[in-house]
């Protein structure tokens, strides 16, 4: 560790990714729950519960290193980067999916006090991206908690509970993904034109969750998705595909300034955007510095880079998954997911900005 902390010290960008490493949890006495939406990303094991949906995780060899080596659902090895984010916050892991818990009794759980996850693998932000729970269902169904509260909760009881609350929403991948299949080579104005579409559709959804009582928002934005193994494999020249990361790119500047606008117009709203683009660059720019040492190469897999097949219980999968940036042809692994909540919760402007998410929860309402 010495020595690895030693070669980081010239990598300003990298060095906080492991700063954090041994802080003490400070969230726990000032968030009460955390409410998730989002994508594969974010998504803890609701797919698991849609009868039609194909987009599960909730197999081997997914879960090999969960705790008890359970596949839960989600597209890791192990925990995803939702979970870390949770543990800074001071919870064992992400809330429970909000499928798992719908038809039970134990009344702190259904009526949402603790939180929920609501994410779903192959979602997105628009309604017509993939064919699991859009966002739009996500923000029905917290809106169905929101309603169960009040049954054991005050509504200034419950309002108070949901404003010190995180919001965390880890989404729009799946948008550009869908976007690019159906026109592989946009022009200028034809990206404008998504990006403008996908950015209205998202402000949408989050003041439909600032007037359901979200105020603290923890925003994750779109890695460089055309550098997973899955578009790689696409590549007659297995480079990232520039496309996708220019789409990606354009979507989070957008954001940012969707963000900075309705901050200034919705009364006591705060917010951090994790920048998921900045770690997963940085790893790809200086992987050997934290002991990463594949960033093109699926652990899990199948076909070139291990992104032509997705990981099943019949394929192979690598033994130092701690040393590979991709778990399956899309999706990071534990070890990645790791550093990402490190950096996101705790580190510099270039990884959360305009604060990080330990300064949002410290935010005074």
């Amino acid at each position: 560790m010495a020595f690895l902390l030693t070669k980081l010290a010239s990598l300003p960008s990298l060095l906080c990714l492991f700063t954090f490493l041994f802080w003490e949890v400070a969230g726990a006495d000032r968030v009460p729950a955390i409410y998730v939406f989002g994508d594969s990303t974010a998504d803890v094991g609701n797919n698991n519960y849609l009868p039609g949906s194909t987009a599960k995780a909730n197999f081997p060899h997914n879960g090999v290193d969960f705790p008890a080596k359970r596949s839960t659902g989600r597209f890791s090895n192990g925990y995803n980067g939702i979970d870390f984010l949770a543990m800074h916050i001071g919870f064992k892991r992400s809330p429970p999916p909000f499928l798992s818990i719908a038809s039970k009794i134990h009344h702190r759980i259904v009526s949402g006090i603790k939180g929920v996850n609501f994410a779903s693998g192959g979602s997105g932000i628009l309604d017509s991206t993939g064919d699991t729970m859009s966002i739009t269902n996500q923000i029905e169904n917290f809106a169905t908690v929101r309603s169960n509260m009040t049954s054991h909760l005050s509504e200034m009881q419950a309002d108070q509970l949901l404003s010190k609350s995180i919001f965390i929403i880890s989404t729009g991948g799946n948008d550009i993904f869908d976007y690019f299949l159906q026109n592989n080579a946009p022009n200028v104005t034809e990206k404008e034109k998504f990006i403008n579409t996908l950015v209205s559709t998202y402000k949408y959804h989050l003041e439909k969750l600032y007037n359901l009582g979200a105020r603290k928002f923890g925003m994750v934005d779109i890695p460089p998705i055309g550098c997973c193994p899955f578009p790689r494999s696409l590549s007659p020249t297995g480079g990232c595909l520039d496309v996708l990361n220019e789409l990606s790119l354009q979507f989070n500047k957008a954001a940012m300034a969707l963000m900075h606008e309705l901050s200034l117009k919705l009364k006591g709203m705060k917010y951090s955007i994790g920048s998921s683009n900045a770690v997963v660059s940085n790893i790809i720019r200086s992987p050997a510095a934290i002991g990463i040492k594949e960033t093109k190469t699926a652990c899990c897999g199948g076909g070139k880079f291990n992104g032509e097949l997705s990981c099943t219980p019949n394929a192979s999968f690598c033994s130092e998954r701690n040393r590979y940036l991709f778990w399956d042809k899309l999706h990071p692994t534990h070890a990645a997911s790791k550093l990402a909540g490190l950096a996101i919760y705790g580190g510099s402007p270039e990884f959360a900005s305009p604060i990080n998410f330990k300064q949002l929860v410290e935010e005074d309402d």
